[in-house]
């Protein structure tokens, strides 16, 4: 029986030649359990085995088994059913059913999938997988292509590093570093989580990725939480750690308590730690908004190094407002070519951080209300014109002074001092006498 089924599938008895670890496979028959068959037909040999078939493929590492095996047309085409594993230096990978194409030495796997990189220890579990080993002339890495929303845990070659946990659509690999992924796509690690309709992972020589369609957006999990959304989200990575973000197309972020969008929006990430930002552009120009300020610019740059805000920069047609004040609702404002605001630990929280200063260079303007303890009511209201103009202010965010330097000029206006009311009133004039009467 033995023989039969070699000549049936067109295997060979003996050992391949050496060095032919990545030729084509010449089947051969390492087990067959209890019975086997062979069918000749016009387009070839068919040959059928059961109760545990093992194959493997000569001068290769290539082994595959099931507890039934159908080689149709002289094995060009295999098919394995129950129990079916499939092994070769690379992967290891069990499932319900598997076929394997000798023409373009694919093998497809279908039902409970398990499979394991043996080279980075990633593994892939779902529903179906296609797996095109390596051949010269062919394909120089292997790739692996799976549906039916797969949950895949990406590992890099460095032993103990935190790996990445994929799960989409569909997804394909190439080699074993670079990962690309289709419908409702999920990436997450403890440093980040990120979805959108597709992705692009390298986290070998390119060590970046991307985020398309569907709303992407990616969440810093860190110490210093963030939020960033864009149509299209572009990642850098450093040691297979995210070092860089790039939101582009009505881009919007959120960190410390801050709301931005721009057209473009980059953060620059440290150890986890979100330490700077970035915003620009020209149909959605920067805005960033807080609870106690507003500020739009051309550019806008956030400096936050410890996960600590120190200083925010507007360059460009520079705007900032305060919040309305509470007996005017009106704002406080500062404009000019560009708009430094510097930020120092609050006294009441040492943990919260408040502006201090405000510095507007080139054609800078301001308008401010003073409020005077000694006289409560309306406050005064300065407006200033300046080369520059840098406004001081006291701990919980009142105005402690105005200094104007270079080219200045403004007003600077008091509240009226109301009337004080006539405690009497004048008497009414005496009547005329009338005439030739008395008076």
């Amino acid at each position: 029986m033995r023989g039969v089924v070699l000549a049936a599938l067109g295997c060979a008895a003996g050992a391949g030649p050496a060095g032919a670890q990545d030729s084509r496979c010449l089947f051969r028959l390492d087990h067959v359990g209890r019975q086997g068959a062979v069918e000749e037909r016009p387009s070839g040999t068919n040959y059928y085995g059961g109760g545990g078939v093992r194959l493997s493929c000569v001068g290769t590492s290539v082994t595959m088994a099931s507890d039934s095996v159908a080689a149709m047309n002289g094995g060009e085409v295999t098919y394995f059913i129950g129990s079916v594993q499939y092994r070769d230096s690379t992967v290891a990978m069990d499932a319900d059913r598997g076929t394997y194409f000798k023409a373009g030495e694919r093998w497809e796997a279908r039902g409970n999938v398990r499979t394991r990189n043996l080279q980075n220890g990633s593994e892939l579990t779902g529903p179906a997988m296609d797996y095109l080993r390596p051949l010269p002339l062919v394909r120089e890495e292997a790739e692996v292509y799976s549906t039916g929303r797969p949950i895949i845990v990406f590992r890099s070659t460095t032993p103990g590093e935190e790996p990445f946990r994929v799960v989409a659509d569909r997804v394909r690999f190439r080699g074993n570093d670079r990962i690309w992924t289709g419908g409702t796509s999920q990436v997450s690690r403890s440093d980040f989580a990120a979805s959108a309709d597709s992705l692009r992972l390298d986290t070998g020589a390119g060590s970046d990725g991307t985020l398309i369609g569907g709303e992407p957006v990616v969440r810093g999990l860190g110490e210093d939480p963030f939020e960033l959304h864009g149509t299209r989200i572009d990642l850098r990575l450093r040691d297979r750690r995210l070092d860089f973000v790039t939101a582009k197309g009505r881009a919007s972020a959120t960190s410390g308590g801050v709301d931005l969008v721009a057209d473009t929006i980059g953060l620059d990430v440290e150890r986890d730690t979100l330490v700077q930002t970035l915003a620009w552009g020209r149909e959605r120009r920067p805005e960033a908004v807080s609870a106690d300020y507003t500020i739009r610019a051309d550019s806008l740059a956030v400096d936050s190094p410890g996960q600590r805000l120190r200083e925010l920069r507007g360059f460009g047609r520079a705007f900032v407002q305060s919040r309305p004040d509470s007996a005017t609702g009106e704002v406080n404002w500062l404009e000019g070519d560009s708009v430094t605001a510097g930020f120092s630990p609050s006294a009441a929280d040492t943990t919260k951080r408040e502006l201090r200063t405000l510095e507007a260079r080139g054609a800078a303007r301001s308008y401010y209300q003073i409020h005077d303890p000694k006289s409560p009511g309306r406050p005064s209201v300065d407006y200033a014109r300046g080369d520059r103009i840098r406004v001081t202010f006291l701990p919980g965010g009142t105005v402690d002074r105005v200094d104007v330097v270079g080219r200045a000029d403004g007003v600077h206006l008091e509240p009226a001092r109301a009337a004080a009311p006539a405690d009497t009133l004048a008497a009414p004039p005496a009547p005329a006498p009338e005439p030739g009467g008395r008076p």
